[in-house]
C-alpha cells in the first residue's frame, strides 16, 4: 500500500514542474486527494455498499472539484493536474500512467444500465483541458486528446485526437509506433510538428490549385509565342489567363503552417 502512495506522489513530482516537494504534493494537490478519496469509494461500491460509496465520492467532488464515480476503473500513476470540474463516468477504465487536466469530461451516450456506456484509457494517454471522451470505447495505449476535442469514435494506440468532431492523427511510424517504455512525456498532449489533419489537406488542395494556375498560365504564354510566330491572334482569347493571380501563400498563412 505505501509503495503505491509513494508512486501517486512521485508520478507528479515526475510530470508537474510546478512540484516543489513530497509535502507540497500531499497537502496541496486535490488530484491526488481525489485519486485517495476514490479508493475507499471503488473498494465499497465493489463491495456491496452502493451507498457509502457513492457518499465517499461526493464528499471527494466536495472537497476537490473532480467527480469519480465510484464505479470507474483507475489504474496506478494516474495524474489528475488541476482537474477542477473533470467527470469520470461509471463504467470508465482509465490505465496506468494516464494524465487528465481540467474540464474533461469521460462521458457516455447510452442510456441502458449495466452496458460499457464510457471510455476505456489505455496506459500513457493524455486527455488534454476541455476534452470530452464520450461512449464506450478504447483510447489506445499512448494516446493524446488534444484540448477542447470532442471524441466520439476510437483513437489508435500513439494517435493523437483534435477537433469537433475528433480527427485522427496518426503516429509518426504507425499504429502504436511512437509508444514506448522512454516516450517522453507531452503537457498537454502538446507535441512539435503536431498538425491538424484538416489543415494539411487543406494546404495540399492549396498548393495543388496553384501548382495548375502555374502549369495553365505556361500553356496560354506557349500558345501565344506560337501564335506571334505564325503572326495571327485569332487562337488566344483576350481573357485568357496568361498570369498567375491565384494567391496560395496567402491562404496558406490564414490556414495556418
Amino acid at each position: 500500500m505505501f509503495a503505491r502512495l509513494r508512486s501517486d506522489i512521485q508520478c507528479i513530482l515526475d510530470r508537474d514542474p510546478a512540484a516543489r516537494s513530497t509535502w507540497e504534493v500531499i497537502t496541496c494537490y486535490p488530484g491526488l486527494h481525489a485519486i485517495w478519496l476514490h479508493r475507499p469509494a471503488h473498494w465499497c461500491w465493489t463491495h456491496g455498499l452502493k451507498w457509502l460509496g457513492r457518499f465517499i465520492s461526493h464528499l471527494a467532488r466536495w472537497c476537490t472539484g473532480i467527480e469519480i464515480h465510484p464505479g470507474a476503473k483507475v489504474g496506478e500513476r494516474v495524474f489528475f493536474d488541476h482537474a477542477m470540474g473533470t467527470v469520470v463516468g461509471e463504467t470508465a477504465e482509465i490505465g496506468d500512467g494516464c494524465t487528465i487536466y481540467q474540464g474533461v469530461t469521460l462521458g457516455g451516450t447510452s442510456l441502458y444500465k449495466g452496458t460499457k456506456r464510457h471510455p476505456t484509457l489505455g496506459r500513457d494517454v493524455v486527455v488534454s483541458a476541455g476534452a470530452k471522451v464520450l461512449g464506450g470505447f478504447e483510447v489506445g495505449d499512448g494516446a493524446k486528446i488534444g484540448s477542447n476535442a470532442v471524441v466520439i469514435k476510437p483513437v489508435p494506440a500513439g494517435a493523437t485526437a483534435v477537433g469537433i468532431p475528433a480527427r485522427i492523427i496518426p503516429s509518426k511510424e504507425g499504429q502504436s509506433a511512437d509508444v514506448t517504455e522512454h516516450t517522453k512525456f507531452s503537457a498537454y498532449g502538446v507535441e512539435q510538428q503536431q498538425d491538424d489533419p484538416l489543415s494539411q489537406a487543406m494546404r495540399q488542395l492549396v498548393g495543388n490549385a496553384a501548382s495548375q494556375e502555374h502549369q495553365i498560365a505556361l500553356l496560354w504564354q506557349a500558345i501565344e509565342k506560337l501564335a506571334a510566330a505564325q503572326k495571327t491572334s485569332d487562337c488566344v482569347p483576350c481573357d485568357a489567363a496568361k498570369e498567375e493571380c491565384f494567391e496560395a501563400d496567402k491562404l496558406n498563412t490564414i490556414i495556418g503552417k
